[in-house]
């Protein structure tokens, strides 16, 4: 598919400096100035009632072919970026999880240690409710 993408690539850099060329050597009418540009006859400048010499009618499809060909390589450009950059998305990610997980040695065993006894937990709502026994006394005023 990107051979095909290739090949149309290189027609429309073609076509574009054809396109360059034949707008280049066209001479202006002796009628058409800045004002039928924005004028009402644009349109019958720009299209003509049929008339026209050959290189307006080769201007006219080469056009044609340049918005063609562009679209069509729009359309693949898309298909082939879709399917090849997720399958290359895919490996990276897979090759940069290979690369985190190790492979681990394997481990020595040792003999099970014996856990010391479990603390009791501190448990608030176990505990009675009392005046703490060592507290300070309250200071009392003198006079």
């Amino acid at each position: 598919m990107s051979f095909i993408v290739g090949i149309l690539t290189f027609f429309l850099v073609i076509n574009c400096a054809l396109l360059i060329l034949l707008i280049l050597i066209q001479l202006p009418k002796k009628d058409a100035g800045a004002g039928m540009a924005f004028g009402g006859a644009a349109a019958d400048a720009l299209f003509g009632a049929g008339s026209g010499n050959v290189l307006t009618k080769v201007t006219k499809y080469a056009t044609i072919i340049f918005f063609g060909l562009a679209l069509v390589l729009g359309y693949l450009q898309d298909r082939v970026h879709k399917q090849g950059g997720a399958l290359e998305f895919e490996k990276q990610v897979q090759q940069k999880q290979q690369m985190q997980t190790p492979i681990s040695a394997p481990q020595p065993v040792t003999p099970p240690v014996s856990q010391p006894a479990a603390a009791p937990t501190n448990n608030l709502l176990s505990l009675p409710l009392s005046a703490p026994t060592n507290a300070p006394a309250a200071p009392t005023q003198s006079k």
